[in-house]
């Protein structure tokens, strides 16, 4: 019985309708860019199992690190105890965030960053004797799965059936040169109506809405709005951080730097699972008192865990060394030829990039194929390629350490798809 057989007795599996969807393809072994499946098919991961493995999947360099790593220490409470692999990750990690950050505070996963982000910014307030009991957030973002992530969410797909159970918020359309005025007006008027906590927000490019990018002037404006209020920004850079954006993080394409950033995905290299909420001095001051109470009382089994703090210090090592900014250079380069290209297809519309991203949308009646994301999907898996379209935008996020002749490959099956439908 193969693996997709014996995973339907017992798995369910996130963001699945299993009535319609009810197959998996088992994956065996990855190395770098490729993957391979039971039966030996092999795929080109273009998009870095959802924006994690960007230096290459089992990167020997990443699991050097991390096998010395276990050999000397596995888990450990972090309250407490501290040790090694957790204060060097935090002196690395300060090194290349916006010179505001300067505390790390551990946890999971990208949701538990954005509730936690959340929690200190309504606590921050609380704490100054300050009540204030509502967010601001973009349409159509996407920050998580837990309450407070989903709050602050915007795609009814996902959050559906919790909207009756949401925290205090505030939607603003995503800001374009047409209607940058209304969207300050209408966040003025937030302002002046309803006590707001913080902002949250995706920098520069919404993910899950299919790869929506927007100017980073445009955020500036307002986010000099929030910061004129003492309203707590969050950038959540669970999806931009680490390169993606052609620089360290995409809130370093702003002047104006958030109060709070969210880290997860890239941050250990799709190796293990962490999370990390950063945060300025000024937040954390906030939290400094002799009554206990106004302590930050939130922590994870696993924060801290040495062997992700471990493998997050090698990913760094990587991310700052020349080879791999040069390839980051490099694949945007690519995908900006490649988009030029794209500018001569009839079948697609808005193309847009930036750094290692590049998508587009099908400019195709979706109706006339029934199911065409799905299509397109299996299309793209047999031809060797793993992209995995949002809805009718299809994009790329390539691990850095992608080849030019693996990149070629992704953008001529792209094209190749494109003519069959």
């Amino acid at each position: 019985m193969n693996l997709n057989e014996r995973d339907k007795k017992h798995i369910w599996h996130p963001l699945t309708q299993h009535h319609t969807h009810p197959d998996t393809i088992g994956i065996t072994k990855a190395k770098n860019c490729t993957l391979w499946d039971e039966n030996g098919n092999t795929f080109i991961d273009a998009i870095s199992s959802w924006y994690t493995c960007v230096y290459g999947h089992c990167n020997d360099f990443i699991l050097d690190k991390v096998k010395k790593q276990m050999q000397c220490l596995d888990q450990i409470v972090f309250s407490g105890f501290t040790h090694k692999p957790a204060v060097e990750l935090s002196e690395k990690l300060i090194e290349i965030l916006p010179e505001n950050q300067n505390k790390i505070f551990f946890s999971d996963n990208g949701s538990t960053t954005i509730e936690i982000a959340i929690k200190m910014s309504l606590q921050y307030h609380f704490n100054n004797k300050e009540k204030r009991d509502t967010i601001i957030a973009f349409e159509n973002g996407f920050h998580g799965d837990t309450f407070g992530a989903m709050s602050v969410s915007g795609l009814e797909v996902y959050n559906g059936p919790f909207k009756d159970f949401s925290l205090n918020v505030l939607k603003l359309p995503l800001p374009n040169s047409n209607n940058i005025e209304e969207v300050k007006n209408l966040f003025n008027k937030y302002v002046r109506e309803h006590r707001i906590a913080s902002f949250v927000y995706e920098p520069l490019v919404q993910g899950a809405a299919g790869m929506q990018i927007y100017n980073a002037n445009h955020l500036n404006e307002l986010l000099s709005i929030a910061k004129d209020h003492n309203i707590v920004c969050i950038a959540d850079e669970v999806m931009t951080g680490f390169g993606k954006t052609g620089k360290k993080f995409a809130s370093d394409h702003v002047e104006i730097k958030p109060d709070i950033m969210c880290l997860s995905k890239a941050l250990t290299a799709g190796l293990l699972p962490m999370g990390i909420t950063s945060c300025s001095n000024e937040i954390y001051n906030a939290f400094l008192s002799s009554e206990i109470s106004k302590g930050f009382f939130h922590g994870h089994t696993y924060s801290a865990n040495p062997l992700a703090c471990s493998a997050a210090i090698a990913g760094i090592e990587l991310l700052n060394s020349e080879d791999i900014q040069n390839n980051i250079s490099n694949i945007n380069s690519s995908n900006k030829a490649f988009s030029e290209e794209l500018k001569n297809n009839t079948k697609v519309k808005n193309i847009r990039s930036i750094g290692v991203i590049l998508a587009f949308e099908l400019n195709i009646e979706m109706e006339r194929y029934g199911n065409l994301r799905d299509k397109i999907f299996k299309a793209f898996l047999d031809k060797g390629v793993y992209l995995r379209p949002l809805g009718s935008t299809i994009y790329i996020l390539t691990p850095y350490t992608i080849s030019k002749k693996e990149l070629h490959k992704v953008h001529d099956t792209i094209k190749e798809v494109l003519t069959e439908f």
